[in-house]
């Protein structure tokens, strides 16, 4: 069995190998999707094929959508040509459940992808007619959250970056230049109304990326390359809106086991691919069963019916009460806290991190003790029960296969946003965040992950961060083994209000978190010794 248009025809095979095929025209709906494109995704990494591919392949599925999702890559551009060509955009979704149940389905709601290279004006060219077409209602992003950054900690703007804002609309090569010139073409085609919808894992995700995409359009005012009335169009909230969203779906990286069951099914090529730039991905995708996305409901242009496919559609205030649950408290600081402890113990799959008995207590500590008193109750989901289900059945889940290290990748860039809000709650309500415990260890924790040497004393591979040399140059002259060798070196980190949002030694936890730091580097051992220590 092939996975593409042609092999999907042989459904006999399909079914007896238990895996569900569309059960619409799949080539019809991307016909109709170059045709008259409805929705745009930006990132084309296995969360969208799974999570938004399959809202998407429930509404194709009952005739709520008539065609599927045009996908569009900057970054990775072997994805396209590895995965996505060679299978005509489809996907085996592979859903992970906690009994060890695997339920496979071919997935036909990717319509078209679009890949943009420097250099090469042909993706930029098809993406540009995209854009200017009157159907498009909708733009979503998964490009993770330093896709949306502009600046680097010391508030520059990144070469990059600076290249869009010199050289204009025309050859833009960051995520925010290429859409900011998309949009300029939706513009000069009519004042085109639509919506932009952040779905990454940023706290006011919506405003993140209205304010980076504002920032080059202003540039390109400032410099004449727009109409001043395009940064208008931009803001005034009419004709283009940026909703803010919450989602939430575990995607580890693709599992060496399911390719093995998938070929002994029958079905060919399922290997995984890493690319230069170190994305895993395959022709399949695998995911916990668990899914949940709170879209605020502002789309000018009209937009699918979501709802009809398990997605809440609220005002802002609920979306940003459900976005801070997940990612300021119930699920995201803790996968940050135990990701890089997990890494030092040597656990690979996050699940046996989840059972080791002092990271379990730090998690609930960090949950339970010090993030639920200041969390918002969004009304449509239950922060408690959210929590109990994290805790209890999706990070326990031993069949989904999600690693420390999946977890622990951009993890410098993560931190703050994890754990920032929580702190300034606590100061907001007691004038200090002196009385938190486990949220020193977590930030602790990943001070010391970043020596790359685990409790034993031996080094280890980092995960893929891109502050990673900043923050090993901010490190330098540390010593495992000589904690006296820590000689405020922090204090230009802690004290960064660009990372965490605040001053940690104002907040009144800056100076606890050096002394754990210092404790953690003293002997190997230490890093368990402190979490028994400290909690």
């Amino acid at each position: 069995m092939k996975l593409n248009y042609e092999g999907i025809k042989d459904t006999t095979a399909w079914q007896a190998a238990g895996i569900a095929l569309p059960s619409y025209d799949v080539e019809a709906s991307s016909r109709k999707a170059a045709e008259s494109p409805v929705w745009v995704h930006m990132g084309a990494g296995n969360i969208f094929r799974i999570f938004l591919g399959t809202i998407a392949e429930k509404l194709l599925s009952d005739g709520s959508m008539n065609r599927g999702i045009t996908c569009v890559e900057t970054y990775d551009t072997d994805i396209i040509d590895k995965i996505y060509i060679p299978h005509d955009n489809l996907v085996l979704a592979v859903t992970m459940h906690n009994d060890g149940n695997r339920e496979k389905k071919v997935l036909g709601s990717i319509s078209e992808s679009i890949k943009i290279e420097d250099g090469d004006n042909k993706g930029l060219e098809r993406l540009g007619e995209v854009f200017a077409s009157p159907s498009l209602q909708l733009v979503s992003f998964t490009i993770t959250e330093k896709g949306y950054a502009l600046k680097n900690a010391d508030g520059e703007y990144f070469s990059f970056v600076r290249k869009d804002i010199e050289n204009g609309p025309e050859a833009p090569v960051g995520i925010i230049g290429i859409v900011t010139a998309m949009l300029y073409k939706r513009y000069q085609a009519g004042h085109l109304p639509l919506a932009l919808v952040s779905m990454d894992n940023v706290s006011q995700n919506g405003r993140k990326l209205q304010e980076s995409v504002c920032d080059i359009a202003d540039k390109w005012t400032q410099r004449g390359f727009t109409d001043p009335s395009f940064l208008k169009w931009l803001t005034d909230g009419n004709e283009v809106t940026f909703p803010w969203t919450m989602i939430d779906k575990i995607t580890p990286r693709p599992l060496e086991n399911v390719a093995e069951e998938l070929a002994r099914l029958g079905v060919e090529d399922m290997e995984a691919v890493i690319t230069d730039k170190h994305t895993y991905i395959s022709p399949f995708a695998n995911a916990e069963e668990a899914q949940y996305l709170v879209i605020e409901d502002s789309f000018p242009n009209g937009r699918p019916q979501l709802e009809k496919a398990g997605v809440y559609m609220a005002d802002r205030e609920t979306v940003r009460r459900a976005e801070r649950m997940k990612v300021t408290v119930c699920l995201n600081p803790i996968h940050t806290a135990l990701c890089t402890y997990a890494c030092m113990f040597g656990y690979e799959l996050f699940s046996d991190a989840m059972r080791d008995e002092d990271l379990l207590k730090l998690a609930k500590i960090v949950g339970y003790t010090e993030g639920l008193p200041v969390v918002e109750d969004p009304g449509i989901l239950s922060p408690k029960e959210f929590l109990d289900e994290v805790i209890n059945e999706r990070f326990t889940n031993p069949y989904l296969g999600d690693t420390s290290a999946r977890i622990a990748v951009d993890i410098s860039q993560m931190v703050g946003i994890r754990f920032g809000e929580t702190v300034k709650a606590y100061v907001k309500r007691d004038g200090s965040a002196a009385a938190l415990k486990g949220i020193p260890l977590a930030i602790a924790g990943w001070i010391r992950y970043l020596l790359a040497v685990d409790d034993n004393g031996d080094t280890f591979e980092l995960s893929p961060d891109p502050m990673a040399e900043d923050m090993k140059t901010a490190l330098s002259g540390v010593e495992f083994g000589n904690p006296e060798s820590l000689q405020g070196n922090l204090r230009p980190i802690l004290s960064n209000a660009n990372i965490f949002g605040s001053d940690l030694y104002e907040a009144g936890i800056g100076d606890r978190i050096e002394e754990i730091v210092r404790y953690q580097i003293s002997a190997p051992g230490a890093v368990r010794r402190s979490l028994q220590k400290y909690l």
